[in-house]
């Protein structure tokens, strides 16, 4: 759940900004659009697949060029 507090004399726009970013980085608004529409199973099981081979291609990418 996000929530906001208002800060002193912070504007309704301003405050609606830090709402909006904050739902983003929860994930909220990405998992709302995921759930808005029907998805195939085939589309989800390939979703994961691509979602799977990009992780595995990031953590190869981090060990080559050294990073722990």
């Amino acid at each position: 759940m996000v929530k906001v507090k208002a800060r002193g004399s912070e504007s309704l726009d301003q405050l609606l900004k830090r709402f909006k970013k904050a739902c983003e980085k929860e994930g909220l608004t990405r998992e709302l659009k995921r759930v808005a529409f029907y998805e195939k199973p085939s589309v989800i099981k390939s979703r994961k697949t691509r979602q799977s081979l990009k992780r595995k291609l990031q953590a190869s990418q981090t060990n080559k060029t050294g990073a722990v």
